[in-house]
């Protein structure tokens, strides 16, 4: 049994990390400290103005456990690696799954090439980057090869020299071979020492070469060949364009900036390599409603430096940090050199902070538009529904759907959405067991039963475990059930609710003679409903992920080759004939009634087979 206040009496007067769990044992924060006796028993102290998001955190905390560390700077690092390993619930935590590209050089060959990387190694080549658009490194890249003929295979070289012809980019002029050795390997690494230059942003040799070189070909009439020049000269004007410069001190620095309101916060990066912004980028933060901009810049740089391969010389932030000379140490260690943070105060780095974070708070901005339209869709349009049903409360609907082939193997659906969005963790399949048949009715009503009767059987699992906490999807019954008809499905879900005595509103969805939904019928009254209203959007979403999802699951069956009937156990009815006879009855119950004379109209089933197929069903079933 863990005892909080024996516990702290036990805690180190040492710097360290320390991780707090709930009920469940999960890891919900995670924290560093220069002395952990104090910080830790800060959290159990009377509320001292810690803010909402802390008090609800420590209101969870079960226990504690702490590593001691010899210095703060350890204590960092081991921070941000637990932080990224348990991805806590209390944590601020960095939204972003992106990797971004590099233009990678591979010294360590005798041919070098130029080619495209996602990940920078600790290896012999070169990288350039990152950069924030994958397609411009891909036309960088493309453009240095025109420029320079370098090889872009992947044969081993000088080994594998003429044992193989030239590939096609020999034939068209976009490769010396040196496969073929058709060109010397120090030759070769001159035009690689050119493509460098280029890459590190001195494009004047380049334009220069390819402008004499138009030039010259325009004077001999040779018209095809200076237009290939210009385009070249274009390409590369284009690419130099992109490059815009920020700094004539030719050094790499990120530029970071953040913008921040009662709940959001949106970080903004500018990418500065050689004294040029080669890109930028914007993060999300979130749980920082309590945390001063300071705090936040401290959490975006622990938890974005610590995943990224590349590290600049400087960081130029808005403010002063509490953690500043601390983070420094630590960056400077993962870069193996010295890393400075600073905050400019003038002059052209002043104003390149104040740019980002004007696109910050633009960004903000937008997405603070798209959220409330997104909200539209959502809970507006849950809002709308429950107005018109006259519900006072929804938040979970459960739509169903069955589906078959001409009454052939049924299958069910259960799609959830709560708060106008799909919970697909909570979407269920059911194969029906016992209706044979294109019946709809009957196939529902298996489906339903089993649904709430399942719940019913976990909710007492549960109460007679007395454990609060959800056992399965089952255990949360929606707010309102959707059914995918009018009032005969609707009937059918209130018998079995009221057989299983339990009170759940239940609305169809009302189709016209186009399949199309056209009301609600609720309540043994039909419902118009604003076509062009979000709440009809979303019923109709709501309707087609429910036959979406059971239509995928049929299919998949199929296509697995599961789907099974009787006539498979009938000697002589393979694949073909089951599909002529699915083709010319309405189902497996018209097959078992037909006569040896019905059987044999189908061209497909010759006498001894249509015989066969009628004493199966009449002698064995």
């Amino acid at each position: 049994m863990f005892h909080v206040e024996e516990e702290l009496k036990k805690l180190p007067k040492k710097p360290g990390v320390y991780l707090m769990h709930d009920q469940a044992d999960a890891i919900i924060y995670v924290g560093k400290a220069i002395n952990l006796h104090s910080r830790v028993r800060s959290y159990f102290r009377e509320n001292i103005g810690r803010g909402p998001w802390i008090d609800k955190m420590v209101s969870q905390i079960a226990r504690f456990e702490y590593i001691v560390t010899d210095s703060e700077l350890e204590a960092l690092v081991l921070e941000n690696n637990l932080i990224k390993e348990y991805n806590p619930k209390y944590n601020t935590l960095l939204k972003d799954g992106k990797t971004y590209p590099y233009i990678k050089v591979t010294l360590g060959e005798a041919y070098p090439r130029v080619l495209f990387s996602r990940q920078m190694k600790k290896d012999k080549s070169k990288y350039f980057g990152p950069f924030s658009s994958a397609g411009a490194v891909k036309d960088t890249i493309e453009l240095i090869n025109k420029l320079f003929l370098l090889r872009t295979c992947n044969r081993n070289l000088p080994g594998d020299i003429g044992l193989e012809r030239p590939c096609l980019n020999h034939h068209i002029k976009q490769c010396l071979a040196p496969c073929q050795g058709y060109i010397s390997q120090e030759d070769y690494q001159e035009r690689v020492k050119q493509a460098i230059d280029f890459l590190n942003g001195n494009y004047q040799p380049v334009m220069k070469d390819l402008m004499e070189k138009m030039k010259t070909a325009s004077e001999n009439l040779e018209f095809e060949e200076a237009a290939k020049y210009r385009d070249l000269l274009e390409s590369v004007r284009k690419v130099s364009e992109k490059q815009k410069i920020t700094d004539s001190d030719q050094e790499d620095k990120d530029v970071i900036a953040l913008a921040k309101d009662d709940r959001d916060c949106v970080i903004q990066v500018f990418f500065v390599r050689g004294g040029k912004m080669i890109g930028r980028e914007h993060y999300y933060m979130t749980n920082v409603s309590d945390l001063q901009k300071g705090e936040i810049l401290q959490e975006f740089i622990k938890q974005f430096y610590g995943g990224t391969p590349f590290i600049p010389r400087e960081l130029f932030v808005q403010w002063d940090m509490e953690e500043q000379l601390l983070l420094e140490d630590w960056l400077t260690g993962l870069r193996g050199s010295r890393v400075y943070i600073r905050v400019p105060k003038k002059g052209m780095k002043e104003k390149l902070v104040e740019l980002a974070a004007n696109n910050a708070r633009l960004i903000l901005s937008q997405d603070r538009e798209k959220l409330k339209r997104e909200e539209g869709r959502t809970i507006g349009a849950v809002k709308e529904i429950a107005a018109l049903l006259g519900l006072e409360h929804i938040e979970r609907m459960e739509a169903f759907d069955i589906s078959n082939i001409n009454g052939f193997e049924n299958v069910g659906s259960m799609v959830v959405y709560e708060k106008g969005k799909p919970k697909k963790s909570d979407y269920r399949k059911f194969r029906i067991k016992t209706v044979t048949g294109p019946d709809d009715y009957a196939c529902m009503r298996e489906v339903l039963t089993r649904r709430f009767t399942h719940g019913l059987e976990e909710a007492n699992e549960l109460e007679q475990k007395q454990i609060d906490q959800e056992f399965g999807s089952f255990t949360k019954f929606p707010d309102l059930l959707l059914m995918d008809g009018g009032k005969g499905q609707v009937n059918i879900a209130l018998e079995v609710l009221e057989e299983l005595d339990i009170h759940i509103p239940v609305c169809g969805m009302v189709k016209d003679d186009f399949h199309r939904t056209r009301g609600l019928y609720f309540r043994n009254e039909e419902l118009p409903i604003d076509t062009r209203s979000e709440g009809f959007k979303l019923i109709t979403r709501i309707q087609d992920e429910a036959h979406r999802f059971a239509i995928e699951y049929h299919r998949s069956l199929h296509s697995k080759g599961q789907i099974k009937s009787s006539l498979d156990n009938i000697p002589g009815v393979g694949p073909a004939r089951r599909k002529a006879l699915m083709r010319h009855f309405d189902s497996i119950m018209d097959i078992k009634e037909a006569t040896v004379e019905e059987l044999t109209q189908i061209p497909e089933i010759p006498q001894h087979i249509a015989e066969g197929i009628y004493y199966f069903f009449h002698n064995v079933e």
